[in-house]
């Protein structure tokens, strides 16, 4: 990619003179260096006034990836997330020695580790910030941390965290209200809570996603830079965790694909396909189990639905009909948000016409007889995967996944943050690169002995 110009040393400085000491610090939680400093270019072009070498690039890539980014930013404050919990002399003098201006460890560290990794800091000319991602009472820790002598704390809700909706502006005031030293956030932070941290007394903004997986970091890093000094959130449509009452709207917005790779290759039924293509099904699952070829029970599931329901039938992978026209009436008219049979389905011309979502392992003419064998909410197995009723059904051209109901709000977090995170990949590549240069797949084959 074309070399960028980048803004004079001591720009970022005269920010922090007219931010009130605020400061902007990207977390380059990356893997690859390459993609690191590209994306740090961009944000500091944006606004960025500290730059963060996270600890996924400082594992993958080691502590050359702080003399990297020491190298291309001069004058620009430089963070090591060395993320340490022992040896606290020995990790800080090695990222000081690096080029690193701030180093992160971790405050569930023993004290003697803390107070060995700030004398360490003055013997190298380096800060302590201390994160205390995972400590319970984060108060009374700070208290104590001050005491021993670090020069910022950072109130920091971990990533596997924010997947499942914790929040750390809650407890981020608390924190400013009982210590002297400047008091960090992270956690999901982009233009809505980047205004609501420095509002609530936070200093030193971390941003990660919200900059990182931005198509344009400059312009992100810019976003959150103007939030920070006129305190006015921006409502952010990316880069923001969801709750409870926001699972369909997420679900709606991601593919099955990308909730694939979020689940971890799991949770997609085989052997059945979109019959209806071009629309897409989510929905709570209302589960049926019927006897091979008898309709009667996937037709009485229609009354006991409510609206947006998926109705996910479990036929046996029979290739006698359980669902229809007829049905498929029955359903659009009470609003239901499609169906799943591992069986067949038939009269498709006119589903397709009624562009009901519907997805079946068969199309067969021939239907069965409606009996009344079988259950109605109970667990099921459709496609070879386990789905109890209330379950999440999401399906689209691409197939059908299954998300158990208990973990509804971080699979649709993290389904959100694969689909982030190909966008950026999506503009590497449109800006001249491709998918194996990008994610530099050669270097991250297994080797083998």
């Amino acid at each position: 990619m074309a070399t960028k110009s980048m803004p004079k040393t001591g720009e970022s400085k005269r920010r922090f003179r007219q931010g009130d000491e605020l400061r902007l610090q990207v977390a380059l939680d990356f893997t690859d260096l390459h993609r690191a400093l590209e994306v740090a270019e961009e944000a500091v072009r944006g606004g960025v006034d500290w730059v963060e070498v996270g600890t996924p690039l400082i594992k993958s890539e080691g502590l050359d990836a702080v003399r990297a980014v020491r190298k291309k930013f001069p004058g620009y404050t430089i963070l090591a997330d060395m993320k340490t919990v022992d040896t606290g002399s020995t990790e800080v003098e090695m990222a000081a020695k690096a080029g690193a201006d701030v180093v992160m460890i971790l405050g569930a560290a023993d004290d003697s580790t803390i107070r060995e990794a700030v004398e360490a800091g003055r013997r190298y000319g380096a800060k302590v910030m201390v994160d205390l991602i995972n400590i319970d009472d984060m108060v009374t820790r700070s208290i104590e941390l001050e005491k021993l002598g670090v020069d910022y704390v950072c109130v920091h809700v971990g990533i596997d965290q924010q997947m499942r909706g914790v929040d750390p502006l809650d407890v981020l005031k608390r924190v400013v209200e009982v210590v002297h030293v400047p008091v960090a956030v992270a956690g999901g932070i982009n233009s809505e809570s980047a205004a609501l941290s420095v509002e609530a007394g936070a200093k030193i903004i971390i941003a990660g996603g919200a900059i990182t997986k931005a198509e344009n970091a400059e312009e992100a890093a810019g976003l959150i830079r103007k939030v920070m000094l006129t305190r006015k959130p921006v409502a952010a449509r990316l880069y923001k965790k969801y709750r409870e009452d926001e699972i369909y709207k997420v679900f709606m917005e991601v593919s099955t694909p990308n909730l694939s790779d979020a689940l971890q290759r799991k949770g997609e039924m085989r052997g059945i396909n979109p019959i209806t293509m071009g629309v897409k099904a989510v929905g709570k699952a209302i589960t049926v189990r019927t006897y091979p070829g008898d309709w009667a029970k996937p037709v009485e599931a229609i009354d006991l639905a409510e609206p947006g329901d998926v109705i996910v039938v479990d036929a046996g992978g029979y290739d006698k009909a359980v669902w229809g026209e007829l049905a498929t009436w029955s359903a659009v008219k009470r609003k239901l948000g499609g169906v799943v049979v591992d069986g067949a389905v038939r009269d498709v011309d006119t589903i397709r016409e009624l562009k009901f979502p519907a997805f079946a392992r068969y199309i067969n003419p021939t239907a069965g007889d409606p009996k009344g064998f079988g259950e109605i909410n109970v667990e099921i197995t459709c496609g070879g995967c386990n789905v109890q009723p209330g379950d999440w059904v999401v399906a689209d051209d691409n197939g059908v996944m299954v998300v158990r109901k208990d973990m509804a709000v971080e699979a649709a977090n993290r389904a959100k943050d694969v689909l982030e995170k190909e966008n950026r990949i999506r503009a590497e590549i449109k800006m001249g690169s491709t998918l194996s240069k990008v994610l530099k797949l050669k270097k991250w084959e297994k080797l083998v002995g």
